[in-house]
C-alpha cells in the first residue's frame, strides 16, 4: 500500500508539472502571436512565472519531496539553490495575481483613465516591482544560512533545514507579504467588480423598460447615470435567465478567489505553524503535501487567468485550425443578445470589452442585431465621469 501510494504520488506530480508547462507555453505563444492580445502583459507575465517554475522548480521538487529519490543527496549550494528559486517563483506569480486583480478593477472603475495612464512604461515598471520584491523575499531567506550547524549536505531541502530566530521572522514577513496582504486585495478588488457588475445587470434589464417611451438622447455618461440612479421607480425584477446568470457570476468570483485560498492556504499555514509553534520542525509528509497542493496552481493559473478569456479562446482556435491547415470558415462570434450574464461578468474580469473588436473578422451582423446591440450598449454604474 506503501509504494502504491508513492507510485500515484509521484506520477500525479508529474501530471501537474507536464499541464503547467503545456498550458502556460499555449497561452505565451497565443498572446504573442496575436498583436491585439499583447494588452494582456501581466496575464503574459503569470504565465512566463508559472512556465519557469514548471521548468525549474518542479522536477525540483519532485527530486525533494518524492520518496523515490531518497538516496539522493543535497549540497548546501543546490539547497540554496532550490530554496531560492522556490520563494522567487512563489512570490512572483503570487504578486503578479495581485496586480491582475487591481488592474481589471482600474480597467473597469475607469476605464478611460486607464486607457490613457496603462503604458509600456508602467507595465514594465510593475514586472521589475515584482521581482525585485520576489529577490529581496529570497534574500532574506538565505541570510545566515546555513547556521552553523557544521552540516555539508541533506537528504532533504527546506527552509527549516537551519533553524534560526531569522527564520521564524522570515516565514512571518513572507506570508504576511505573498499570502495575507494578497488575499485582502483579491477578495476587495473582485467584490468590487461583482457589484459594478451586479448594477450593470440591473441596468441592462431597465435598458428595455426605458426603450419604449422615447427620451431625449444624451452622450453624457455622467447624465445617464444621473438620470437612473435619480429614478423614483423600484428596479426592475431579474428576469430568471438574469437570476441564473447573476448566480454563475456569484460562482465564477467564488472560484477565482476559492482557487487562490485554496492552493495558498494549506501551504503558508503549515509553514507559520512550523515556525511559531515551539519544537516543530517542518518537513516529512505534511509538508510535501502542502507544497505540491501550492504548486498546483501553477498549472491551474493559465486556465482561470488566460484560457477562460473569450478573446484567446477564439485565437487559440484560430491557430489550432491554421496548424491543422482547415479552412477558417465562418467565425463563430456570440452577439450581446446571444452573450449571457455570466460571459459578461467574465468579460468584466478579462478586460474583453471595448478594447477589442472581435466582430471585425465576422460576417457584417445584420439590421436586427445591430439594433439589439444598440440597445444593450449601457454605461457602467460605479465609474467615475471623466472628461
Amino acid at each position: 500500500q506503501s509504494i502504491a501510494q508513492e507510485v500515484v504520488g509521484l506520477l500525479s506530480m508529474i501530471l501537474l508539472m507536464l499541464t503547467a508547462l503545456v498550458a502556460n507555453t499555449v497561452v505565451i505563444v497565443v498572446i504573442l502571436r496575436t498583436p491585439l492580445l499583447r494588452k494582456f502583459i501581466f496575464v503574459c507575465h503569470l504565465c512566463a512565472v508559472d512556465l519557469l517554475s514548471a521548468i525549474f522548480l518542479m522536477p525540483l521538487g519532485i527530486i525533494s519531496t518524492s520518496s523515490c529519490f531518497n538516496r539522493v543527496i543535497y549540497s548546501i549550494a543546490e539547497c540554496q539553490a532550490l530554496i531560492f528559486l522556490n520563494v522567487c517563483f512563489i512570490s512572483a506569480s503570487i504578486l503578479t495575481i495581485s496586480i491582475i486583480s487591481v488592474e481589471r478593477y482600474y480597467y473597469i472603475v475607469h476605464p478611460m483613465r486607464y486607457e490613457v495612464k496603462m503604458t509600456i512604461r508602467l507595465a514594465v515598471a510593475g514586472v521589475i516591482f515584482i521581482w525585485v520584491k520576489s529577490v529581496l523575499l529570497t534574500v532574506l531567506a538565505l541570510v545566515d544560512w546555513p547556521q552553523g550547524n557544521g552540516a555539508t549536505s541533506a537528504s532533504r531541502c527546506t527552509v527549516y533545514w537551519s533553524p534560526g530566530a531569522h527564520k521564524k521572522a522570515f516565514v512571518i514577513i513572507f506570508s504576511i507579504v505573498c499570502f495575507v496582504l494578497p488575499t485582502i486585495i483579491i477578495f476587495a478588488v473582485y467584490c468590487g467588480v461583482y457589484r459594478v457588475a451586479r448594477m450593470a445587470s440591473l441596468q441592462q434589464a431597465s435598458v428595455p423598460a426605458q426603450a419604449a417611451a422615447p427620451q431625449p438622447r444624451s452622450n453624457s455618461i455622467a447624465s445617464q447615470v444621473t438620470i437612473i440612479t435619480t429614478r423614483n421607480e423600484p428596479l426592475p425584477r431579474l428576469m430568471p435567465e438574469r437570476l441564473l446568470g447573476s448566480n454563475k457570476a456569484i460562482l465564477t468570483l467564488v472560484l477565482i478567489v476559492g482557487q487562490f485560498l485554496c492552493c495558498w492556504l494549506p501551504f503558508f499555514a503549515f509553514h507559520l505553524h512550523s515556525s511559531i509553534a515551539a519544537g516543530t520542525v517542518g518537513g516529512g509528509h505534511g509538508e510535501m503535501v502542502v507544497t505540491w497542493i501550492a504548486y498546483s496552481s501553477f498549472a491551474i493559473n493559465p486556465f482561470f487567468y488566460g484560457l477562460l478569456n473569450r478573446q484567446i479562446r477564439e485565437e487559440l482556435a484560430r491557430l489550432r485550425r491554421s496548424c491543422f491547415n482547415r479552412p477558417l470558415g465562418q467565425e463563430i462570434c456570440l452577439s450581446v443578445t446571444e452573450a449571457s450574464v455570466q460571459e459578461n461578468f467574465l468579460q468584466f474580469l478579462q478586460r474583453a470589452t471595448s478594447t477589442l473588436e472581435t466582430h471585425a473578422s465576422c460576417i457584417s451582423p445584420s439590421p436586427r442585431n445591430r439594433l439589439d446591440q444598440t440597445k444593450t450598449a449601457f454605461p457602467i454604474p460605479g465609474q467615475v465621469p471623466e472628461e
